[in-house]
């Protein structure tokens, strides 16, 4: 048996009875202890490594609420509108206009002289009430199959071609994702899944896309190992077998860095049939590869004006966002899941989908009492006091969107939700203060995968423009480290193998230049990393391109 001791600048463990050391000792890719050197000696013979004993190590970070499509999206056109790193860490500029985004889709068209033409991470919102129809699109090719992915995922831009492919060029469409110019035809701007659908086959895409894609999982691992992150969810995976033959053997491979945790999405398919294949793929998961979660998906997204949202709506007049999942099938599979001890986590980003997802699982409770269930919702971004004490009412986790603050606040302040729910969004400290555990995420590629930036989100609450939004809904950096570790793997239900540095637990490690504790808040977003340690296995990210 060898063992490792690996010394330290600083060890953050997340571990109360221990909370720093200055030493970790390894074997068989997990942890024997942390301390001092001379405690940890009585493990018996070993080696001293000090590569790290310049540098800080925390436990490895754990994004609760990513996809991996972040890395697959990266073989098609970047059109978001912020400067973002691709996964060899080469940054591309954002498009500050819709001119600007016509004009890099262009310039793609010319360099891929055939074929569909997909650009993605778009969002109109930060171009005021400009929106995009087939029309703009069509100024890129009118001949081939031009699309853009809106940022949130929840909308496809399409141009002429692809409706008339899709057989939707023609009036009498009468779909409530499919909103119709003034000449009685579709905009080309397809909102929601249903609608989405039509188009994808058209634009290149299928539904691999979203999971088991091997450039996507390889260049995803990429990213992570970037951010400091050693497990990561995978939040809307179809898990198909092929898809899943592709994730168990990569994840397999000795030198891929990361746990990946993917929920099976319930779409296409009915609540019984989404439980009885949880269960069976529970049984396949390995040490790198957690499977038997279930993902509903209730709504839309705020800044796409497709969530559902309670009275008075939205700020600026827009009609009430979509529904994705019916009240029936949520409530059924909140049963099911429940009588066969699968967790489920539900997307709700407006407050209207979050009081279904309350109400059809205090219904399931009654019908199946369980205790421990950890049922997540996923961004409840716009949830209020009352809806918080619910979630602890009935045992609930949930996820906060923070990252939102600083991409979307000025647009929530100013047009979707208007500035008092503004400042209550992705409320940390109303769910610490109400005692719902909570972790803090990305949805990455809906926004860049960074825990790191995620907590400074949390932090500080600052927007684009530097507006605080909301400085009562602040939390500690002590805090926001938690949600990004221990927190995070709590809502997993991985917190006996993950999230702090302690005997018994995994050997992940983030490896960081700088202590984020010892940093003005202000700064935790800029803190260094110098990659990670998973399953004992050692991984430097390279320097970027």
């Amino acid at each position: 048996m060898h063992t490792t001791i690996y010394s330290a600048r600083k060890i953050i463990t997340m571990n109360a009875s221990r909370p720093t050391a200055t030493h970790v000792a390894v074997r068989e890719g997990r942890i024997l202890g942390a301390g001092s050197i001379d405690e940890l000696k009585g493990w018996g013979p070993h080696e001293l490594d000090d590569r790290f004993a310049d540098k800080v190590l925390m436990p490895g970070l754990v994004e609760a609420h990513a996809h991996l499509m972040a890395g697959g999206l990266w073989r098609y056109t970047y059109c978001g509108y912020f400067d973002l790193r691709d996964p060899d860490g080469r940054n591309w500029p954002g498009g500050r206009t819709l001119e600007a985004v016509i004009g890099q889709l262009g310039s793609a068209s010319a360099r891929q002289a055939d074929g569909p033409l997909l650009g993605w991470g778009f969002d109109p919102i930060y171009f005021g009430d400009q929106r995009v129809s087939r029309h703009d699109l069509d100024r890129v090719s009118a001949a081939r199959a031009v699309g853009v992915l809106h940022a949130s995922g929840h909308i496809l831009n399409v141009n002429s071609f692809v409706l008339e492919k899709a057989g939707l060029l023609r009036a009498g469409v009468e779909h409530p994702g499919m909103p119709l110019g003034a000449d009685g035809l579709p905009t080309g701007e397809l909102k929601g899944p249903d609608a989405m659908t039509a188009a994808f086959a058209i634009v290149g895409l299928d539904r691999s896309f979203l999971s088991g894609d091997e450039f996507g999982v390889r260049a995803f691992a990429k990213l992570a190992v970037r951010a400091g992150v050693t497990t990561s969810t995978d939040l809307a995976a179809t898990l198909l077998e092929p898809e899943l033959a592709s994730l168990l053997s990569i994840t397999a491979e000795d030198d891929y860095p990361l746990r990946l945790v993917p929920l099976l999405r319930l779409i296409g398919m009915t609540p019984a049939q989404a439980v009885e294949r949880s269960v069976a793929l529970s049984s396949r998961s390995t040490e790198r590869l957690r499977l038997g979660r279930i993902k509903v998906v209730a709504d839309g997204s705020i800044q796409g004006f497709s969530a559902r949202m309670r009275w008075p709506g939205y700020f600026n007049g827009a009609p009430n966002g979509l529904w994705y999942t019916a009240p029936e099938t949520i409530r059924d599979c909140y049963t099911l899941a429940l009588q066969n001890g699968v967790q489920v986590h539900t997307h709700t980003n407006g407050d209207e989908a979050t009081e279904l997802a309350l109400d059809c699982l205090a219904a399931a409770l009654k019908a199946a009492p369980t205790r421990d269930h950890r049922f997540n919702l996923q961004h409840c971004q716009l949830a209020d006091a009352a809806q918080f004490r619910r979630m602890k009412a009935l045992d609930m986790c949930v996820n906060l969107f923070a990252n939102h603050h600083f991409y979307w606040g000025d647009q929530h302040y100013s047009t979707t939700v208007g500035p008092e729910r503004a400042e209550r969004m992705n409320a940390c400290a109303t769910a610490q203060r109400s005692g719902v555990p909570f972790a803090i995420h990305s949805d990455a590629p809906v926004t860049p995968l960074g825990p790191l930036f995620t907590a400074w989100c949390a932090v500080n609450r600052l927007t684009a423009s530097g507006r605080v939004l909301g400085a009562h809904e602040r939390i500690s950096v002590a805090d926001a480290l938690q949600a990004i570790t221990l927190g995070a793997a709590y809502t997993l239900k991985l917190d006996h193998e993950i999230g702090s540095i302690e005997s018994g637990k995994r050997a992940d490690f983030c490896v960081l230049d700088d202590d984020p504790t010892a940093v003005p808040p202000e700064q935790l977003k800029d803190v260094r990393i110098w990659g990670t340690v998973q399953g004992g296995r050692v991984f430097q990210a390279p320097l970027p391109v």
